[in-house]
């Protein structure tokens, strides 16, 4: 493990353990703005291409064309009144044409705001209104989602099939182009000024706005990327298949691809197929995957069709949900040549906090620092890391589970308009509470191993009980609920609920799972439900859901 076994540095500051990175601190720009940061140096690469879709025809960009269609998006913006601090809601699937609309946005000094395309309606523009946003990207086939959002629309796209009232991409770039001039913010763009406001459930199962600065971003960026040499500059092919409205997608994978002047290889929604030859044909190097993907490539027979001693292939990672060690093992003797990385990262934390491989010395190829399996890997540079007991607030030592808590430049402003929520969140000395129970060991390594907050993982997917909750309690059948996750092989982890039925009422289950599934996003629904006679709660009222699982799992068992 090259020199993993050397001591992670430890503090005593009254009498609080904290940890950090094996590795030396690495160095922030102080003057840059995130797309200043991203496109440094593309002149060099003006012909090489930067974004490709993967589907047969698919757009792609080259590094010139990225740097010109973010300055004329930027213009564009302006033009329309868009000013410093502005938020521009963002719903499209992944589209090589995405990292140009956000980085575009942030260069006008506005900040973007990434929505799931495939939401309700409803959940769309619940969040631009809570963000107050000033204007919609979005596609054709999101824009039916949009166009009673408030607010007015740019639609990407084929301009004849685009619905009245939008605001055509191309025309809006070509009247920038027209105007002549750069980007003349009112405003200068500051590096401590907001850039991004994605939306999370947090550790409370709400979904609320998340405030990154261009510091924020630049800073996380610098510290995930600390061990990538300069040999390494135009030589990575990335997958783009993570969505890229979840931070991850639009930072962890675009952001530090394009920084580096490699290639991202853009894929929407997932078909091995398509997946498989896109792997092959782009020469993808890394691809950051969620479990079931792995399962895909491990148990489908379409996997046969491909010759896999083709794949340039050298690392997966995955970081929205568990990894199961079966699953590991599997996949490690189908694919004996490519190593698999697990990470664990936040949205509040503007992405990631702990990565599982780097080069042990600056400049050298190949991960020679590997954490051990199944943890979610070492603590990055400029971090420092700590462990508390959830109810006393004490720190804790090496190998004792406690709340994993991080504070670094990264840690987000706050939760927009909820000032008790980031109070509860963010402590008086600037720890980030992340919700999630872990330890590390003699070598410093992570291990996950419980979480506080109880969000489902479906897919890679959060899921919050408290919404399918308040949706179930909206029933006029439905006394009491609880919701929770139950461990399943293809998507890690599926929504289940309990359900205490009013006195009289005939509805079946599947009636009540209907019910939800009629008001919230196709990865939310209810996959299974039960009645029972009572919802058990502790002393303070919080559901028992450990017991809820336990129950259901082993009562599963036994019909089986």
């Amino acid at each position: 493990m090259g020199d993993a076994a050397v001591p992670v540095v430890v503090e005593e500051e009254e009498e609080e353990h904290i940890f950090r990175s094996r590795f030396p601190a690495v160095t922030i720009p102080d003057d840059v703005t995130l797309p200043e940061f991203v496109l440094a140096g593309s002149e060099a690469y003006a012909d090489k291409v930067a974004l490709v879709e993967a589907a047969p025809g698919g757009r792609s960009y080259t590094y010139g064309e990225v740097a010109r269609d973010v300055a004329r998006f930027a213009r564009a913006l302006r033009s329309v009144g868009v000013r410093k601090g502005h938020v521009v809601v963002v719903a499209l699937p992944n589209l090589a044409v995405y990292p140009v609309v956000s980085l575009g946005i942030m260069s006008a000094g506005a900040v973007f705001s990434g929505v799931n395309p495939r939401a309700l309606a409803s959940e769309i523009k619940k969040q631009v209104e809570d963000s107050e946003a000033k204007l919609v990207v979005a596609d054709a086939v999101a824009f039916h989602k949009v166009k009673d959002a408030g607010v007015p629309v740019i639609g990407i796209g084929d301009a004849e099939s685009m619905p009245d009232g939008t605001i055509s991409w191309d025309e809006l770039l070509a009247a920038a182009d027209r105007t002549g001039a750069g980007v003349v913010a009112l405003d200068p763009v500051q590096q401590s000024d907001l850039c991004a406001l994605p939306y999370s459930s947090g550790t409370t199962g709400v979904s609320k706005g998340v405030m990154l600065s261009h510091r924020n971003l630049v800073s996380n960026l610098c510290s995930s990327m600390f061990s990538v040499g300069p040999e390494m500059e135009g030589q990575v092919v990335t997958l783009g298949l993570m969505p890229f409205f979840h931070i991850y997608g639009i930072t962890g994978i675009c952001c530090s691809t394009l920084r580096h002047k490699g290639t991202v290889v853009v894929m929407d929604r997932f078909d091995l197929r398509t997946f498989l030859r896109a792997l092959v044909h782009h020469g993808v190097v890394f691809a950051p995957i969620v479990p079931p993907v792995m399962l895909a490539m491990v148990k489908s027979p379409v996997a046969d069709e491909f010759d896999l001693s083709s794949l340039a292939l050298r690392s997966v990672m995955t970081a929205a949900a568990p990894l199961a060690p079966d699953l590991l093992a599997a996949f490690q003797k189908k694919f004996p040549g490519v190593q698999v990385e697990e990470a664990y990262g936040l949205t509040e934390h503007s992405c990631v906090t702990l990565t599982h491989a780097a080069a042990a010395k600056p400049g050298e190829v190949g991960p020679a620092q590997v954490s051990k399996r199944n943890s979610v890997g070492f603590i990055v540079p400029n971090l420092e890391v700590k462990f508390v007991d959830p109810d006393t607030g004490r720190s804790l030592p090496k190998n004792t589970p406690g709340e994993l808590c991080v504070r670094s430049q990264g840690v987000m402003q706050g939760y927009y308009k909820k000032k008790e929520e980031t109070e509860r969140t963010i402590d008086a000395k600037g720890w980030l509470h992340t919700g999630d129970v872990g330890y590390i060991d003699d070598d410093g390594d992570v291990f996950i191993v419980d979480r506080i907050k109880e969000l489902i993982k479906y897919k890679g997917f959060q899921v919050a009980p408290a919404e399918l909750e308040a949706i179930l309690l909206s029933h006029p059948s439905v006394e009491d609920a609880a919701v929770f996750g139950l461990p399943d092989e293809e998507a890690g982890e599926i929504p289940v609920s309990c359900v205490v039925r009013r006195r009289g009422a005939e509805e079946t289950e599947a009636d009540v799972m209907a019910f939800v599934a009629e008001r919230v996003a196709s990865y939310k629904k209810l996959r299974r439900l039960r009645f029972v006679d009572v919802i058990p709660k502790s002393v303070s009222g919080k559901i028992m859901r450990r017991q809820l699982r336990d129950d259901f799992i082993k009562n599963k068992t036994a019909a089986a």
